[in-house]
């Protein structure tokens, strides 16, 4: 996880004011989660998410490749990537086509999102596809070369659903790179910012089980 970009508009995240749509939010009760210090200064993230029930995971495959795009709910057109979490997503773009020309391995996606609604919890971030398949779906960046961020989710069928697990894992295992493993854990990324992202993310998780039937639902062409 990286500083804001500074490309693009100033991002300026709307307060939350407690309303949610018909597809609601789940809490963080429902999953289990920990965070692990490692050694070299880096910290890893990781969820259990309660199974996604009536999604298999050639849908959720089908979600994070068909991203792009605008969908309805409740009535009302919006991004899809808005309607994932209206309240904390702000933005999403296909900053460079994957290997198929799409939202696929090898793309760059350009996330902006703020925790919360909190404005201090904005992030402004590009990160590299390095996969996505039917098993899941991995998101890094990098820094000369070297991995400092990678997000994880990865999905597997379960009797009561799809079993989904998000795992988060902050700085290089290099050992020259500990003053940037410090910078990362604690002004980037700090502790209170990792829990805030914990929340958002079982929040984001717990909507695919509604949205992805609704939306594509919505798109017979995709």
């Amino acid at each position: 996880m990286t500083a804001p970009t500074g490309a693009g508009p100033p991002w300026v995240v709307r307060a939350a004011d407690g309303s949610e749509d018909s597809l609601g939010y789940r809490h963080l009760e429902s999953a289990t989660w920990r965070v692990t210090e490692l050694p070299r200064g880096r910290r890893r993230v990781t969820i259990v998410h309660r199974p996604l029930a009536g999604l298999e995971p050639e849908d959720l495959l089908w979600w994070f490749s068909h991203i792009g795009g605008s969908c309805h709910v409740d009535g009302e057109e919006t991004s899809r990537y808005r309607a994932w979490h209206p309240r904390d997503h702000l933005h999403w773009a296909l900053e460079r086509p994957g290997h198929g020309g799409g939202a696929d391995e090898g793309a760059r996606f350009r996330i902006v999102e703020a925790f919360g609604a909190v404005q201090q919890n904005l992030i402004d971030v590009v990160e590299r596809v390095e996969k996505l398949d039917a098993t899941g779906i991995r998101l890094v960046q990098r820094r000369l070369g070297v991995r400092v961020f990678m997000l994880e989710h990865t999905w597997s069928p379960g009797v009561e659903g799809t079993h989904y697990v998000s795992t988060m894992e902050i700085g290089s295992v290099l050992p020259g790179w500990l003053p940037v493993n410090w910078w990362l854990t604690r002004r980037v990324m700090p502790a209170h910012r990792c829990r805030a992202w914990v929340r958002h993310n079982v929040e984001e998780v717990g909507r695919l089980e509604g949205l992805v039937p609704l939306v594509r639902g919505q798109s017979p062409a995709d």
